[in-house]
């Protein structure tokens, strides 16, 4: 840049400077730029992948960034946004995951209180849901004999065997019965093959 401004006050040889150099001077610094900002966007797209892959069972954190546009080469100010808007996303799914990490936590901690001692902890439900895990497993905390156990205080903690059975099977497709065209001839029976 140096050199440009040199050239441009009559500092040079005298003879002005050509269109094709003044480009190549003012954007010569972009490329290492460019390339350092495509290096950092890669970095946290990982990461966010990481984020999404180390989160799968849970749903309905938006993983998504808005896109710059169309296919085009970036400028640099375009390459800036994209990074700043994956560093927020980043941050937002971080809190997010924290949060919920905090509450499973807490419903891990209540599951083993109602667990040790289901007398204190009359028809508490927890799911597999609500610790963070797959599946459609719950433990719920009811009376044991129903109305007989609960004025005696038998309480327990009853596991659910997982998810629900299918409702049975399915029905059969049923068959439609196509019509052939009118420029075909309806193929007739053989009542010759039908004689044994």
């Amino acid at each position: 840049m140096p050199e440009l401004i040199r050239e441009l006050e009559g500092g040079g040889t005298g003879a002005p400077p050509s269109s094709g150099r003044l480009t190549d001077l003012l954007y010569a610094d972009e490329r290492p730029a460019r390339a350092e900002l495509r290096r950092q966007i890669g970095r946290l797209e990982a990461e966010l992948g990481e984020l999404f892959t180390s989160a799968f069972p849970r749903a309905g954190i938006a993983y998504d960034v808005v896109p710059a546009g169309g296919p085009r080469l970036l400028g640099i100010g375009e390459l800036e946004q994209v990074r700043d808007r994956l560093l927020a996303r980043i941050a937002d799914v971080r809190g997010i995951l924290s949060d919920r990490g905090y509450v499973e936590d807490r419903n891990r901690e209540l599951l083993e209180r109602v667990i040790a001692d289901p007398e204190r902890y009359h028809w508490v439900r927890v799911s597999n849901e609500d610790i963070g895990e797959p599946g459609c497993r719950h433990w719920h905390a009811r009376p044991r004999f129903g109305l007989l156990g609960m004025l005696m205080g038998w309480w327990r903690v009853k596991l659910s065997s997982g998810c629900p059975l299918a409702e049975g099977r399915p029905a059969p497709p049923t068959l439609i019965a196509v019509a052939s065209p009118p420029d075909m001839p309806v193929p007739r029976r053989n009542a010759a093959a039908d004689i044994y």
